[in-house]
């Protein structure tokens, strides 16, 4: 924020989120307004926002306005801390390796990083130490972080000095007036603003790995070299991170999906295109018929679409103008002028489906449903298991309604996700609604005024139906807003699950039309919406958040039967069949090994529930049960032990209702 310098004795009002006003001598600092209210708020203040603008803690204020104060609590304090650990970061690279080039270091959600061109050199782990100790000296001088603003010009002489091509380009892209720069210490980086007081705010650093990555993402220019780390105000902290670390690498979905025979990938097949082994496709199937039969309850009807389109229906839609580059390339045909593309959106196709019959007011809202599998082009370095694929299956479905059913279409669909979230086990959330940047117009397509009313109706539904959530500029897609579900897994990770759309434009691009009470044409609003998301990071999220220990509904297999002898094999497989007929998934493992072995192995492989059967077993008819994680709990009738396994499915799942 840019202040002219003006009179201090005037007096400014200052409003804080609880409304409460207080006012100030003009010129006072962000810190001292922070130190005003209590010593230890102001020892504790990391980062501001003063008239919703990034400020730091030196800022003077000389006007009235609102006021935000952020600390470590506070997500923008902890973005406000990375982003000056970035700072550091850099700095320490160029005192250790002076030759190197810095291009770009942000915060991101846990931790941050800095890309740098370090020349021939290769940076290893070992390295990383070195690093680490330069790192904490910095931080322990407290150097204060001063924004300063600079012209085109002398911010072009000051990277042409030092020779970064890097900077140059980001600064030959920018308008003269609006680069600033931070110093710290003898450091001096481009940067538009929000830091931490000083350095010895930061008390503890891990550099966490380094990889590689291609100056803006593009892979035709040059591969630079990316540092990750962590920082914190506390050492305690840091040590509490990385043992969590360690848990989420017990927890990699990579690593269970391998374990539980999930799926698997193979260069033959191509990079990013999943194989799903007989107990992952089980798995999905089961999910699958979940949401099917809340779908069905809620009025859907299922539809099926081609994997492949003609490149016109996605010109239309103007999927092909703004993600065309993230589209595989186009599949020419013998005839002349035509081309066709892998399905990257199921929703052109609905609209098509849609435009098939003329409709009535009263005919709507349709609801088209189906688990249409899209695929998308990813940069082989950023293919990551079954987050990030090529090809992967939405569970999409598409709303047609009315200006007048919206409101209760799309708490509907609120609904539906909740439900979902709830039956497996995600119960802490929070909702984003995801709205234009109205700086940047060509993100998005479609009558401002439509944005508009797309915008509104999110947010007013996200109200009545009491959501704790934000609001996010710049996210929304580009054809309309939408509300996004940000879950957080057993370890505390933020996920994005979860999205409903509002879209006016879409319609208007297909021409989709129904009759209105005055006999008169009108434009249907289309919902886009996917509790899931993707089957794929929806499982790998799933197995991450329960480290494989799934709800018993969803269980591939939720028996197992071992027998402690061959001779018990006979009475093992009526057990089977009995719980078979009865609806239960089990299997029999009736291998020549000693029955403590297949226990530990049945443990390792996480199925909920083991039945041992040996001679008492056979002669009374009953079986022995033991519990995954809890051990032995009796023995039971196989009756009984049915009627169990129905109660905790029913404890674990409830019946949607709409």
């Amino acid at each position: 924020m840019n202040y002219i310098c003006c009179d201090l004795q005037y007096m400014i009002q200052i409003k804080f989120p609880d409304a409460s006003v207080r006012r100030f001598e003009s010129g006072i600092t962000v810190l001292e307004v922070a130190k005003n209210i209590s010593e230890g708020l102001a020892r504790n203040v990391l980062s501001a926002k003063f008239n919703q603008q990034t400020v730091e803690g030196s800022t003077p204020l000389f006007e009235d306005g609102n006021i935000q104060l952020f600390t470590w609590n506070d997500q923008q304090g902890k973005d406000a801390f990375w982003h000056s650990s970035a700072h550091v970061l850099a700095q320490t690279i160029l005192s250790l390796y002076p030759k190197a080039k810095l291009t770009i270091g942000p915060a991101i959600e846990n931790g941050f990083y800095y890309d740098v061109d370090f020349g021939d050199h290769s940076v290893t782990e070992k390295e990383l130490i070195n690093i680490e100790k330069k790192f904490l000296d910095f931080a322990k001088q407290k150097f204060v972080f001063k924004m300063r603003s600079a012209t085109k010009k002398e911010a072009l002489d000051f990277y042409h000095k030092n020779e970064n091509q890097y900077k140059i380009e980001l600064i030959e892209n920018l308008e003269d007036g609006t680069i600033t720069f931070c110093d710290h210490a003898d450091f001096t980086d481009l940067c538009k603003g929000g830091h931490i007081p000083h350095t010895g705010f930061i008390k503890a650093v891990k550099l966490l790995n380094v990889a590689g990555a291609y100056w803006k993402g593009d892979e035709n220019n040059k591969q630079l070299t990316r540092i990750y780390g962590i920082s914190f105000p506390k050492q305690k902290e840091l040590t509490e991170y990385l043992e969590l670390l360690e848990e989420a690498k017990k927890r990699d979905h990579r690593k269970l999906g391998k374990e539980l025979e999930l799926f698997t990938f193979s260069q033959k097949v191509g990079q990013g295109l999943p194989l799903w082994l007989p107990k992952g496709a089980a798995l999905r199937e089961r999910l699958e018929d979940f949401l099917k039969d809340a779908q069905k309850k809620a009025g859907y009807e299922q539809v099926i679409s081609p994997h492949i389109g003609n490149k016109e229906l996605y010109m239309i839609s103007g999927h092909y103008e703004k993600y065309g580059e993230d589209s595989f390339q186009p599949i020419e045909t013998p005839a002349e002028g035509e081309s066709f593309l892998l399905k990257p959106m199921n929703c052109p196709h609905h609209c098509e489906i849609y435009n098939t019959s003329p409709w009535s007011y009263k005919e709507l809202p349709k609801r088209y449903a189906e688990f249409g599998t899209v695929y998308r082009y990813e940069q082989s370095g950023e293919l990551h298991g079954l987050t990030r694929v090529r090809g992967f299956t939405q569970d999409d479905a598409h709303i047609f309604c009315t200006p007048e059913q919206l409101d209760q279409e799309f708490k509907n669909v609120i609904d539906l996700v909740l439900y979902v979230f709830g039956s497996l086990g995600f119960d802490k959330f929070q909702a984003q609604v995801s709205i234009r940047d109205l700086k940047k117009p060509e993100k998005y397509i479609g009558n401002p005024k439509n944005w508009e009313k797309a915008e509104k109706a999110i947010i007013e539904a996200a109200q009545k139906k009491n959501l704790d959530f934000i609001i996010e500029k710049g996210e929304a897609a580009f054809y309309g807003p939408k509300l996004d579900f940000m879950v957080k897994d057993a370890l505390g990770r933020r996920w994005q699950l979860g999205t409903i759309q509002v879209d006016y434009n879409l319609p208007e691009r297909f021409e989709l039309t129904y009759k209105g009470a005055d006999n008169q044409q009108h434009r249907p609003i289309m919902i886009h919406r996917a509790p899931f998301g993707s089957l794929e990071r929806f499982v790998a999220i799933l197995l991450e958040h329960t480290a494989g220990i799934f709800p018993l509904w969803l269980s591939p297999i939720q028996v197992k039967i071992l027998i402690v002898s061959e001779k018990h094999e006979k009475y093992a497989q009526k057990v089977l069949n009995f719980l078979e007929n009865s609806e239960i998934r089990a299997s029999l493992d009736n291998r020549n090994e000693t029955i403590g072995k297949k226990i530990r192995e049945a443990e390792l492989s996480k199925v909920p529930f083991m039945l041992i059967l040996g001679e008492k077993e056979a002669k009374t008819g009953n079986v022995s049960v033991r519990k995954h994680r809890e051990g032995d709990m009796g023995t039971m009738s196989t009756e009984a032990f049915v009627e169990l396994i129905d109660k905790e499915v029913y404890k674990s799942i409830s019946k949607f209702e709409n």
